[in-house]
């Protein structure tokens, strides 16, 4: 294990991308930050940084463990990177979070014919998106 490289190589080895070409996009569009700063994909990376990583809808936190030699197995990214996530950045990937905030209660089943009506007038306004891409956060 090293002690430091590169910020787009580490996130390849660790799995968050698919392809290092995908981790240096990412860091050129501004979606890595390394102890808070926005991070290039050259930047040079040590054990004990925390990384910011803002896949829309949320931000995932890693806190780096470790440099690994090469990208390594799915069973072994936890000796490399900690996910330090807030569960309140977590809970934007819950399906019920995700329906613009309804909720239903837990055992109410599905909604009737009259509710879905309701639910549909309601979001009538709200989904004239003319664009499918998830929104920009300002972290900043």
């Amino acid at each position: 294990m090293a002690d430091t490289g590169r910020i787009d190589k580490w996130l390849w080895e660790v799995r968050l991308y698919k392809s290092r070409s995908a981790a240096a996009d990412a860091c050129k569009n501004g979606r890595i930050y390394v102890n808070d700063a926005l991070a290039k994909a050259s930047r040079e990376v040590k054990v004990g940084d925390i990384i910011k990583v803002r896949k829309p809808p949320i931000t995932f936190t890693f806190k780096l463990l470790g440099i690994p030699k090469s990208r390594v197995g799915a069973k072994l990214v936890a000796d490399y990177a900690q996910n330090i996530t807030p569960p309140d950045e977590l809970q934007k990937l819950d399906p019920a979070f995700m329906a613009f905030g309804i909720q239903r209660d837990r055992g109410a089943g599905r909604p009737t014919k009259k509710e879905r009506r309701t639910l549909d007038e309601l979001f009538a306004a709200d989904t004239d998106f003319e664009d499918t891409d998830w929104p920009v956060l300002d972290d900043e």
